[in-house]
């Protein structure tokens, strides 16, 4: 209270100053309290109306103003008898009135808080990830999101949480296994810090599909879907859905084989054509080996022939390194 009687004294002592130096002192005074008083009610008006609905309302008002102007300015031309200042006054008191109505009402909303919270909305949307249950069952999304590479908020839909139970209380032990496994995984993924596990109960009960209904739970949250299935990954992207497939990330983080290259491999089984083997890299990656049948259950050195990378992998071919190098020194002498 301290501080507006001296803010009052200063308009006061303000007012006496100038109405001296124009030789009429008293009338000085009051006009400083009244201009000290019109302060001290507009500062009581913004303390209760708050800060955003008094910038609501000017901007509301400077666009009614404007508005009125590009209204009656072309009305003016095509009606001459238009001219006039009350027409005038009349088009700015409505469409200014008008636009700090909606200016005042629209203000009561803008506060920082608010601005906040739509800006954590934003960021929150941009992290935020539905998770499919074939990623959950297959376990590798542990070691990404501990690795750093995924972060942020994790959507879990209780028809996902739906399908892992029926999974989990298969009579099948090999599926009731994988089931448990993906309940497993998610107890582990709540438990980390840079994950944010929200698990929701939007449903579309139109929609049987499990897939489906996670495309349309994605588009609806404007979220990615993480996922390995290769089929869910093709419609998410036909519908405008961003997916995260960690086949495809693993696929690109396996080291990169040229042709020509030297390495060794065991060789596990025989392939699908005459006296092929196969053996496979530590990643997983199929190394298919020709005339290597009668190699099997042997460690072998091979040479790389050619890679061929498709959507569900890479292969890679290669022959014997003794086969090799007798090519070599066969079209050496010729």
């Amino acid at each position: 209270m301290l501080y507006r009687i001296i803010f009052f004294m200063v308009f006061v002592a303000g007012g006496y100053a100038v109405g001296l130096r124009e030789g009429a002192a008293y009338p000085g005074i009051f006009w400083g309290a009244g201009v000290g008083v019109i302060a001290l009610i507009l500062e009581y008006i913004l303390t209760m109306v708050g800060f955003g609905t008094v910038v609501g309302g000017l901007i509301g008002l400077s666009a009614g103003l404007l508005f009125a102007k590009l209204v009656y300015f072309p009305l003016k031309t095509v009606f001459t008898n238009m001219e006039g200042t009350y027409i005038g006054v009349i088009f700015n008191a409505l469409f200014g009135y008008s636009g700090l109505l909606l200016g005042l009402r629209a203000g009561k909303d803008f506060t920082l808080t608010n601005i906040v919270k739509i800006f954590k909305s934003r960021v929150e949307e941009e992290y935020t990830k539905i998770i499919d249950t074939s990623v959950i069952i297959d376990g590798r999304i542990v070691d990404v999101c501990e690795a750093g590479f995924i972060e942020g908020t994790f959507i879990i839909p209780q028809f996902i949480l739906q399908e892992l139970q029926h999974i989990a209380d298969s009579s099948d032990p090999l599926r009731r296994a994988r089931g448990r496994r993906g309940l497993d995984i998610l107890h582990k993924i709540q438990k980390m810090s840079n994950i944010t596990v929200k698990i929701i109960d939007e449903d579309f009960p139109k929609i049987k599909e499990v897939d489906a209904k996670l495309v349309a739970l994605a588009r609806l949250l404007g979220a990615k879907i993480i996922t390995n299935d290769f089929n869910l990954n093709k419609v998410a992207e036909l519908q405008g859905v961003t997916v995260l497939n960690l086949n495809e990330l693993a696929n690109a983080l396996k080291p990169v084989v040229l042709p020509g290259e030297k390495m060794n491999i065991f060789i596990a089984k025989e392939g699908k054509e005459s006296n092929q083997g196969v053996g496979y890299l530590d990643d997983g990656t199929m190394v298919v080996v020709d005339h290597a049948r009668r190699a099997i259950n042997r460690q072998v050195d091979v040479i790389v022939t050619s890679v061929l990378q498709t959507t569900a992998g890479r292969m890679i071919f290669a022959k014997l390194k003794e086969d090799a190098e007798r090519e070599e020194l066969r079209m050496a002498r010729h």
